[in-house]
């Protein structure tokens, strides 16, 4: 029992030691707890103030609501501006724009196509509403995988007819035109124009040659030492369209920079219809004798030309060597039915000189009567389709990926001796070929002299 009370005296005592302690424990503790009490003072205002703002927070909410609608309405743009009505004076690029803009409209009225314009005007087409109407249908029967047409009045500039179509991409017949394609051998008649001009040759001049006409590999083009090889005329074989004879003519005679020169005189590498959609055609310069030659036969597939200014220079051919302004619209008037004034047909540039597009006209007539387009402008016995029309016409062919296919050009213009009517057909055909350009041309020629 002792021990019991014993231990329960040190517990006592030792609860009554721990008491004491705790009274003598220092005064910042209870600071500490003292410092507590301003908090909840503050606590006492805030929370009345949240609850406050919190049952007006619908209010806030609706009040910043209006003022950002009222300033996102005082910082709205201005709504597009509706289309200014024409007036005065249009030069022949903006009336060249306007009208092809309106292009995709073109309907026909009475003895005209014409196309309404945004501003409640009109546009009166300088087309030939029955070759308009029959190439066109002629491209959709045929079914092209892409097909495009134009053709000039070599005199004036005026467009007679420009249409295209796709069987395959719809979208892309709009702006076919204006796009530039591999030129392929109508870039012939630009060496060809080179040499005449500088005097190397004449029509007549003969050239030897090695290897197939259609070879595209010139390490075969030069004819062996020991035997002269083939031999053909600068006229027949622009007809025939023989690749090692142009491919050498471009090498031997011509030479890099005067054909640079030509292609810049013909247009190339420059916004040569500005204000346009017509992208500008392209050339890169050849950088070793083989691409000079490949260049010079229509071989080089970096040289791009677009359907409107292939017809554009074989229209320059057949007017003397000079290149019209293109006429798209006979007539433009405003929303208030007041004719607006547009130049007259104008001069363009000068490609060659009279003398060498005389010269021209006689080896481009070789195409038709023997070479790549005879079979399509003579019936089975030989006999001319249109015997009363002489017509200067030159092909051109090669593969192409922009859009996938075989490009098969044709250009043309007749009659030889006072031109009345120049076009530029360009086919693409996939694998199962449709028709070739020179249907579509002698197609339009047909309907044109009938």
């Amino acid at each position: 029992m002792r021990d019991v009370k014993h231990l329960t005296d040190r517990e006592r005592r030792f609860r009554a030691l721990l008491f004491l302690q705790r009274k003598k424990q220092p005064l910042n503790r209870y600071r500490g707890l003292a410092e507590e009490r301003p908090k909840r003072r503050r606590l006492r205002v805030i929370l009345p103030i949240l609850a406050v703002l919190l049952a007006l927070y619908p209010l806030i909410n609706l009040l910043l609501s209006t003022k950002n609608a009222l300033s996102s309405v005082a910082k709205a743009p201005d709504p597009a501006p509706k289309a200014r009505p024409l007036g005065g004076t249009l030069d022949s690029w903006q009336s060249f724009r306007i009208a092809a803009e309106a292009l995709p409209l073109c309907r026909p009225t009475g003895d005209h196509l014409t196309a309404p314009l945004p501003d409640g005007g009109m546009v009166s087409y300088s087309f030939d509403p029955e070759l308009q109407e029959r190439i066109g249908t002629y491209l959709k029967e045929s079914q092209v995988p892409y097909g495009v047409f134009i053709a000039f009045d070599p005199q004036t500039g005026r467009i007679l007819a420009m249409t295209s179509h796709s069987s395959l991409e719809p979208g892309w017949a709009q702006n076919a035109f204006y796009t530039p394609f591999p030129m392929a051998s109508l870039f012939k008649i630009i060496t060809a124009a080179a040499a005449l001009e500088m005097k190397r040759v004449t029509p007549e001049t003969v050239l030897s040659f090695n290897g197939r006409l259609t070879s595209e590999n010139p390490r075969y083009w030069c004819a062996p030492t020991r035997r002269r090889g083939q031999e053909m005329s600068l006229d027949v074989a622009m007809g025939k369209s023989v690749n090692p004879v142009f491919g050498k003519l471009a090498s031997e005679h011509v030479g890099r920079e005067a054909l640079l020169v030509y292609t810049d005189r013909f247009g190339f590498n420059q916004a040569l219809f500005p204000g346009t959609p017509v992208t500008p055609s392209r050339i890169e310069a050849p950088r070793t004798e083989g691409e000079l030659k490949l260049m010079g036969a229509g071989l080089g597939r970096e040289v791009k030309i677009s359907p409107l200014h292939a017809a554009a220079l074989i229209a320059a051919v057949a007017n003397g060597g000079v290149m019209m302004t293109p006429v798209l619209a006979d007539e433009i008037t405003n929303a208030r039915g007041e004719r607006v004034t547009t130049p007259p047909p104008a001069p363009l540039r000068r490609l060659v000189n009279e003398e060498t597009a005389g010269q021209l006209s006689r080896m481009l007539a070789t195409t038709v009567s023997s070479g790549t387009s005879r079979k399509v402008f003579h019936d089975r016995r030989g006999r001319l389709l249109l015997a009363s029309v002489s017509i200067a016409a030159k092909t051109g062919s090669i593969s192409g990926t922009d859009p996938e296919g075989h490009y098969s050009w044709f250009t043309a213009y007749a009659p030889i001796e006072k031109p009345r009517i120049a076009l530029a057909a360009l086919i693409i055909n996939r694998n199962k070929w449709k028709i070739k350009a020179t249907h579509v041309g002698e197609k339009a020629l047909e309907t044109y002299f009938k």
